[in-house]
């Protein structure tokens, strides 16, 4: 598991409006059973966004917005096989959780 790697949603029944979720936990922490991960919403599915809050990306041909106030933890296990890894673009991902936690 990396930080930033996308991973099918889990929770099968979502997958029309959230087919995938990001890790953003650090990779030093391998050891808790459990993983930090940001829904990764359909857009055209997803209400208002708040741009910084909210960016979107493409992912497996779709594309998603990321839900960052909507973080959750899932246990590690749940997390197979990356589909894919949103790495090239982690400025935006830290920016946006820099917005949802007060970082400037």
């Amino acid at each position: 598991m990396a930080r930033f790697d996308v991973y099918a949603n889990p929770e099968k029944s979502e997958h029309a409006h959230t087919p995938f979720v990001l890790d953003v936990q650090n990779d030093h922490l391998s050891g808790v059973e459990t993983r930090i991960v940001i829904p990764l919403r359909d857009a055209k599915m997803h209400g208002a966004r708040l741009e910084r809050v909210h960016p979107t990306f493409s992912v497996a041909g779709r594309k998603v917005v990321l839900d960052t106030p909507t973080m959750a933890t899932f246990p590690r296990n749940w997390l197979h096989t990356p589909v894919a890894s949103l790495q090239p673009q982690q400025a935006l991902v830290q920016d946006a959780l820099d917005a949802l936690f007060g970082a400037y």
